[in-house]
């Protein structure tokens, strides 16, 4: 049995790393830390996985904390906050173990995640005694909740419990086994429902077993947290007497899980994680001072995508493991890289604090880099010049040895060095306000002159053909320098290469050979034609490629370049034939140094990058690993008053119906792709209302407002840093339309306009049987208006003719009436003369006459008398006179009361238009009372001096 022990361990120590392949021990892969402010949960986290959609679950001591590579969610399990345990099932089911408690979170029909308790199945007394639930297992058709004291078997929604014999400390499965140890009575075995002890397993008793994985068919590995590495072989138990065993019994270990079969991740307590090969040998150490934010790592996962998750006594980490490129960072001592160079057994690094080694045949994954003495400055370049190590810095042309600067050789500011062709003696320098000449001599590299007539200069430069290329913001220069070095003839400026391609790109030598770009058109220049010449094998290259800004070739005629912020690379396979690489530096993206080009390839395992913060280690040997396609899901689809939660469910096939007033929608995106998260983008098209697909985005929100009624469907795909696009993901749904635009209510609208139409056409009907009678009236009417206007102008007529016989008759009577009035006068005048004639014959005495004549005078004086006596004139031409004019003497007395009959008789006489004398005469006054009364009546008219009497006597009339 001995025998057979020490053999398997001599297999297990002696397997060639060959055959299990390797993680890298140049450098640290990139980590990313998630502090408790991020993702606002407790700080300790004692366990991780992963569901089908690519969710992550975190067991923290405030919850279940989900990450979809874009949010943190948080859930709470009942009446318990910290979660010590979880596991997911293939449903989607997550369950977890909490101090009391323990059940699963299940996604709801809008996709949330809801929890169920299963400790709810036991009575209350037992629920009280459960403890924390420290491990879950999956375990053929059960599933195992494991505390101190018992194991809670749940299956067919009943529970059966196996009591502890002493205490449980963990519980683990490896290769389908379920191992659980009793810290007093050994590591047992579930089988079969009951727990078999495993033989000669009693040594690890009084210590915590954290992790048990299995390395080969009878070979199992076992950490202890204060104990070491163990190797249990057929039901031995014996030391792992290797590196990591050593390191761990330093550090204490929390848990140990298997790598790709190949490697084994070991958590510690007190300095971070170890990754070892299956001999024990350390490969990497990755700790605070490495860039973990805290040393103690309570768990570790390894997800879809084998990259590694710790989830750490203050936090959690994210670890590329899975990546082309490790990093030398600020933990190795590095700032800014322009420059590195392997030199005489050390990797020497020229950055913006100096230049820097460390040792290039020893460990990489302990220690930082040194340094160099003497260097401390911005450092642009690093170069072996004839055997010598030049550094182009601040402080000048440094010459470095065993990790010294021995010599400077010329103070000034340099850029870079460059040799001079057929001049292998002489080399020429880039400072800071133009070039200068070095020599190589026995004694050394030293300064020979400068060249006089320039004073511009840059690090882009080469030289060949007794020219000098310079390029210089956006131009080329062309400098012809004399045969002894020492001065510049003459100087041309470009700013392009030819008439119909503007601008300038890159300066370059490729195989030797000088070449101008510009536009991803590549030139040569020609000295015969003195004009640039396009390649056309080069351009062809480069057809495909995004504008490059710069390029350059390593030493084994790999052409890297830079476009926007990322790079690329084209590796030579061939004579001109080469293989191009982008996605595997994806992840440079935004790091790159720019003017600054930095390539340094030793061979096909070691090309170094000098980058923004450090130093990145590319092997191109494994470059042509398996590049997952990205999942892309649509997280969350929120409306007014309702949020579906996609990401949580399995289906999303289901089209969501919402009423109009919830047209205003957002969505969230997520991609389960952890790997440079910063460089994950989205592209969406909702389609229904847009045409094309959205721009790249690094936004994982989008919300629309204002929808119209219809269908839609939103479309989302994503790509990851790698450039790998994702298949695209859907969610269909409509949008109703308001009442007023359903199809019921158009219907009711067609109702309305027929019953509309209906009755306007029964209106009309009815309008023109009225408009008939109404023209039939109106014609009535008019007829009757035109028979009545002809009777009234009948009427008026005849009363125009009345009026005119009564003109004429009220004319014929002022005639009579002053017909009248003359003879009134006249007979009044008669009866003046008879008068007189009386008073005459008064005058004549009578006595002398005889009888006879006596009588017949006294007849004669009584005739006259009689005459003059019975004649009633006058008092029948006034009673004429008011007759006629009663109507006016009836309007002058109501208009005017206190008139007088005198006075109404002198108005008549006005009116009548009789002189003054004749007035005088009526009325038998003088001219002068007539005057007199007319005054007084116009004064009882209330007349003014310039009213007419008259003209006022007819307006009453």
């Amino acid at each position: 049995m001995k025998l057979i022990r020490l053999f398997t361990l001599f297999v297990l120590i002696t397997i060639p790393s060959c055959f299990l392949g390797q993680v890298k021990k140049i450098g640290l892969p990139h980590i990313k830390n998630y502090s408790r402010s991020e993702y606002k949960g407790g700080t300790q986290n004692w366990n991780i996985d992963q569901d089908k959609n690519g969710n992550l679950y975190f067991g923290n001591n405030d919850g279940l904390l989900q990450f979809d590579g874009s949010t943190w969610n948080k859930y709470k399990a009942k009446n318990s906050n910290a979660i010590k345990s979880l596991k997911v099932d293939s449903t989607g089911k997550i369950y977890v173990g909490c101090y009391n408690e323990f059940g699963y979170f299940k996604a709801n029909s809008k996709g949330k995640l809801e929890y169920f308790s299963i400790a709810d199945l036991l009575d209350k007394k037992t629920i009280n005694t459960i403890d924390f639930i420290w491990k879950i297992h999956l375990f053929k058709d059960e599933v195992i909740f494991q505390s101190f004291n018992r194991i809670f078997i749940y299956k067919n929604n009943k529970i059966k419990i196996i009591n502890a014999p002493k205490r449980f400390q963990f519980s683990f499965i490896s290769n389908s086994r379920l191992y659980i140890q009793d810290i007093f009575s050994g590591i047992m075995e579930y089988k079969n429902g009951k727990l078999v002890y495993i033989n000669g397993t009693n040594s690890l008793n009084n210590t915590e077993v954290w992790g048990i994985i299995q390395l080969q068919k009878n070979t199992t590995l076992a950490a202890t947290l204060d104990k070491g590495l163990f190797l249990l072989i057929n039901n031995e138990v014996v030391p792992w007497n290797t590196e990591a065993n050593t390191f761990i019994k330093k550090n204490g270990s929390l848990g140990c899980i298997l790598y790709k079969n190949k490697y084994i991740v070991i958590n510690t307590v007190l300095n971070g994680v170890i990754v070892c090969d299956l001999n024990g040998n350390i490969i990497q150490h990755i700790n605070r001072s490495k860039g973990l934010q805290n040393n103690t790592v309570l768990s570790s996962f390894i997800d879809n995508s084998n990259n590694l998750w710790l989830g750490l006594d203050n936090g959690i980490a994210y670890v590329n493991e899975n990546s082309f490129l490790t990093y030398f960072g600020f933990s190795y001592n590095l700032g800014t890289v322009y420059s590195s160079v392997v030199y005489k057994g050390y990797l020497y690094v020229a950055t913006n604090q100096g230049v820097f080694y460390h040792p290039w045949n020893t460990d990489f994954k302990e220690g930082s880099f040194n340094l160099v003495e003497g260097t401390t400055a911005q450092a642009w370049n690093v170069q072996i010049i004839s055997g010598e190590l030049i550094c182009a810095s601040n402080k000048g042309a440094l010459v470095i040895q065993d990790g010294k600067m021995i010599k400077n050789i010329d103070p000034k500011g340099y850029f870079a060095f460059k040799a001079i062709p057929r001049h292998s003696r002489f080399f020429i320098g880039a400072n800071y306000n133009g070039f200068s000449v070095f020599e190589k001599t026995n004694s050394g590299m030293k300064f020979r002159n400068k060249i006089e007539g320039i004073d511009k200069s840059s690090n882009s430069f080469e030289i060949d053909n007794g020219y000098l290329w310079l390029k210089k913001d956006a131009y080329i220069y062309q400098i012809t320098i004399s045969d002894d070095l020492k001065k510049a003839k003459s100087i041309k400026i470009f700013s392009r290469f030819s008439e119909d391609n503007l601008g300038i790109g890159s300066l370059q030598k490729i195989n030797s050979k000088i070449y101008f770009q510009s536009n991803n058109i590549f030139y040569t220049y020609s000295t015969t034609q003195s004009t640039f010449i396009e390649n056309p094998a080069l351009t062809h290259i480069f057809k495909t490629i995004p504008k490059i800004k710069e390029l350059t070739q390593d030493t084994n005629g790999n052409l890297w370049y830079i476009f926007n912020e990322s790079m690329g690379a084209l590796m030579k396979t061939g004579s001109n034939k080469y293989k191009h690489v982008v996605a595997p530096l994806s992840n440079l993206t935004g790091n790159l140094v720019a003017n600054y080009m930095s390539i340094n390839t030793i061979d096909s395992k070691n090309t170094f990058i000098g980058l923004t913060d450090g130093l990145a280690h590319y092997d191109s040997t494994i470059e042509n690993r398996s590049l997952s396609k990205p999942k892309v899901l649509i997280r969350s689809f929120s409306f007014p008053g309702d949020t579906i939660h996609l990401g949580n469910s399995q289906n999303i096939n289901e089209e969501y119906k919402l009423p109009y007033a919830s047209n205003q929608v957002k969505f969230t995106f997520s991609s389960p792709s952890y790997e440079n998260l910063e460089n994950l983008e989205f592209s969406y098209q909702l389609e229904g209302f847009e045409e094309n697909w959205s721009a790249w985005s690094i936004s994982s929100i989008k919300e629309y407002t204002n929808l119209k009624e219809g269908n839609y469907t939103m479309k989302v795909r994503a790509r990851n840093s790698s450039g790998i696009e994702s298949d695209e993901t859907s969610i269909a749904f409509r949008i109703y339309p308001p009442w007023y635009r359903h199809s019921l209510a158009y219907l009711f609208y067609l109702l309305l306009v027929a019953v509309f139409v209906y009755y306007i056409r029964l209106r009309i009907k009815i309008k023109i049987r009225k408009n008939k009678h109404f023209e039939t009236l109106e014609q009535r009417r008019l007829y009757l208006e035109k028979e009545t206007k002809i009777r009234q102008e009948q009427y008026e007529l005849e009363k125009e003719i009345e009026k005119l016989e009564n003109e004429k008759l009220q004319i014929k009577i002022l005639s009579k009436d002053k017909e009248l009035v003359n003879n009134t006068l006249q007979v009044v005048k008669k009866n003046k003369i008879l008068n007189g004639i009386i008073h005459k014959l008064k005058d004549i005495n009578s006595n002398s006459f005889d009888e006879a004549t006596k009588v017949q005078f006294t007849k004669l004086n009584r005739s006259i008398t009689k005459e003059v006596h019975t004649d009633k004139s006058w008092k029948d031409l006034e009673k004429h006179l008011k007759n006629v004019h009663f109507d006016f003497l009836k309007k002058l007395k109501e208009k005017h009361p206190t008139i007088s009959p005198r006075e109404m008789d002198l108005s008549t006489y006005l009116l009548m238009n009789m002189s003054t004398k004749e007035i005088a005469e009526f009325m038998n006054i003088s001219t002068g009372g007539v005057e007199l009364a007319r005054y007084r009546l116009r004064k009882k008219l209330e007349l003014n001096k310039k009213e007419n009497l008259i003209g006022y006597l007819m307006s009453i009339k």
